[in-house]
């Protein structure tokens, strides 16, 4: 059984475009050559790759979104195997897409992307953000090839190499009653409006939080946006928990927020280098993994910032 680069590549395209047409349009080639290929494909493994419906396009089948995964991770080490044989004797390029946990990314991808240019100047990475479901799914489907990410929910096959942890923090107004402290008890402000960072995953563990403290929180406001839980804060509607500190205690708005140390025990989050344990790391995923490990570790770009982020130097009043 074998399938040319070409005959994957209409099978990628056809099940990004969601049609027949769409992923001949994405690839400059003809229709009749697309629909070829993949009844080729679909005769030769004796399954459907997609179910075709009637003018509404085509979904990929169970069995299609395994063949489609593992064609997209094969395409990539294709296109990497010629831009190296390419660049025989030359400086290390190519291209890589990166996923990130969207509060990490705000945090740590632009001193990351700055840095790796500075370091690869000929390797272009492509950055999604997600919550962490995004960022697992991405990595399984193949159109993610490394992800910073957190140590949630993951499943046996990709692998989490752990770069640091980050306990979490209470985050009050400046004009909070209890601005002026430096720890507090979840105890002390369980009766306060609590706004919950509302990802999926994520807030499993900010009500575990919680729970292990036997405390139920008045929840007052859900949101997918970290910023704007930050300005709500700053305008004094209620307090939140976050792990990812910015160097200032300022929020979008320029309202200003505190951070409070808990002194309750409570679990912090390790935050992991995510990849495709089947999927063997291309030469330069694997240099910008290194450089990753490299960043978190002791003595590296982050030593200062991850000291900022692990105690609450943020302006109180």
């Amino acid at each position: 059984m074998q399938f040319s680069f070409r005959s994957l590549q209409y099978v990628v395209a056809t099940a990004e475009a969601g049609s027949v047409s769409g992923g001949a349009q994405m690839l400059n080639s003809s229709q009749p050559s697309v629909s070829a290929a993949i009844a080729q494909i679909e005769a030769e493994l004796g399954v459907a790759l997609f179910v075709r419906h009637h003018a509404r396009g085509m979904t990929m089948t169970a069995a299609g979104q395994r063949f489609v995964n593992e064609a997209r991770i094969l395409l990539n080490h294709a296109r990497d195997f010629a831009r190296s044989a390419a660049a025989l004797g030359a400086a290390v390029t190519g291209e890589i897409t990166v996923g990130s946990f969207v509060t990490l990314a705000t945090r740590f991808m632009p001193g990351l992307l700055t840095e790796f240019a500075a370091r690869a100047p000929g390797i272009t990475v492509n950055l999604e953000e997600g919550n962490q479901q995004e960022i697992l799914e991405g990595l399984t489907s193949g159109r993610l090839e490394l992800a910073l990410a957190y140590a949630y929910a993951v499943p046996e096959d990709i692998k989490a190499e752990r770069l640091t942890e980050l306990p979490p923090y209470v985050l009050v107004s400046s004009e909070h009653r209890l601005a002026r402290r430096r720890q507090i008890s979840l105890h002390e402000i369980r009766d306060d409006p609590f706004i919950l960072l509302d990802l999926p995953i994520s807030r499993d563990y900010f009500l575990n939080l919680f729970l292990t403290c036997g405390i139920e929180p008045r929840i007052a406001y859900r949101s997918r946006s970290p910023e704007l839980i930050r300005s709500l804060i700053g305008h004094g509607r209620g307090y939140t928990i976050h792990n990812v500190l910015p160097s200032n205690g300022l929020s979008y708005d320029g309202s200003r927020i505190v951070a409070l140390q808990i002194t309750d025990r409570v679990a912090p989050v390790h935050v992991v280098a995510l990849s495709l344990r089947r999927q063997t790391m291309r030469p330069t995923v694997q240099l910008f993994a290194s450089f990753l490990a490299g960043a978190f570790a002791p003595g590296g770009l982050f030593e200062t910032g991850l000291s900022t982020v692990s105690a609450p130097s943020m302006p109180r009043g």
